[in-house]
């Protein structure tokens, strides 16, 4: 093995989930859907209404980014935002029917990206290597938005 190649661990991980990521952005391109875009329909599943600053800290993005993806998905007929009751300076993003209706479509094109790795690098090692992500994420304060 050539040390320099190899002296930058965290290569391998940044590489494989930009594969992970295009692959991911393809299966979800019938739904007009980005895979971060498909995170946010699944935590306002979670979350219930919520105002976009809520939702892009949950995300740690600017509301400006929030703002811009909110705008998108409303326009697809994937969220609403109505004036919350209580503030009225702010807007409550959430769910519409076609938004719901689309979380079972996410969750079987994540189902699907999850088989598309067990069929490269085996049951086992997806298991090793999602647990081992998840000890990673957790251990930098990562944590599954509207948890």
């Amino acid at each position: 093995m050539n040390k320099a190649r190899d002296s930058f661990k965290f290569h391998y991980l940044l590489h494989s989930a930009d594969l992970i990521h295009d692959h991911l952005r393809t299966q979800l391109s019938p739904f007009n859907l980005s895979p971060q875009q498909a995170r946010v329909i699944k935590a306002l599943n979670r979350m219930g209404p919520v105002s976009q600053i809520e939702l892009a800290r949950e995300f740690g993005i600017t509301a400006a980014s929030m703002s811009t993806m909110t705008t998108r998905l409303i326009a697809l007929n994937y969220v609403s935002a109505e004036k919350d009751p209580v503030n009225a300076k702010r807007n409550l993003i959430s769910l519409t029917d076609d938004g719901r209706a689309l979380i079972a479509d996410i969750d079987q094109t994540w189902a699907q990206v999850d088989v598309f790795m067990e069929n490269r690098i085996g049951g086992d090692n997806v298991d090793k290597l999602a647990e081992l992500t998840r000890l990673l994420r957790d251990s930098l304060g990562g944590r599954v938005p509207g948890t």
